[in-house]
């Protein structure tokens, strides 16, 4: 079973986003597929702007489809270890960003590390800290 299956549910204070400012909220779910992984969820960000982020992928290394973000359009996942997966957001087939998922020993904790260009323009490197529900 992939240990990231499940809701979870962003803890804010706990996160960190340079440059900023953090979104007021964020719920991911993920489900097993026969032969990847299907993310569900969105955000609210600063502004109180509402944005879905959905995929179904392989952990293959191959482009995927991202769903309902205007900021990327496909992903590429490949799984480290049991514990461990790194993404690649791509638009327009130009990497944005890399994303470092990491569920914690007990389960109970998922940090993604996300580092790459924000939508203007700037350097970021967010460390986001989800509680599974």
């Amino acid at each position: 079973m992939n240990v990231a299956n499940g809701t979870w549910k962003l803890n804010v204070a706990n996160s960190k986003y340079t440059p900023g400012p953090p979104p007021k909220s964020a719920t991911i779910t993920y489900e097993e597929t026969v032969d990847g992984i299907k993310r569900t969820g969105g955000s609210v960000d600063a502004g109180g702007k509402t944005t879905p982020f959905e995929y179904n992928a392989k952990y293959d290394g191959k482009d995927y489809p991202v769903t309902g973000q205007d900021l990327y359009d496909t992903i590429t996942i490949k799984r480290i270890d049991d514990q461990t997966a790194e993404s690649t957001l791509k638009k327009s087939g130009k990497a944005v960003s890399n994303v470092r998922r990491v569920i914690s020993k007990d389960g109970k904790v998922m940090t993604l590390t996300i580092t790459g260009t924000n939508p203007k323009g700037e350097k970021m490197q967010n460390v986001a800290v989800y509680e599974k529900q």
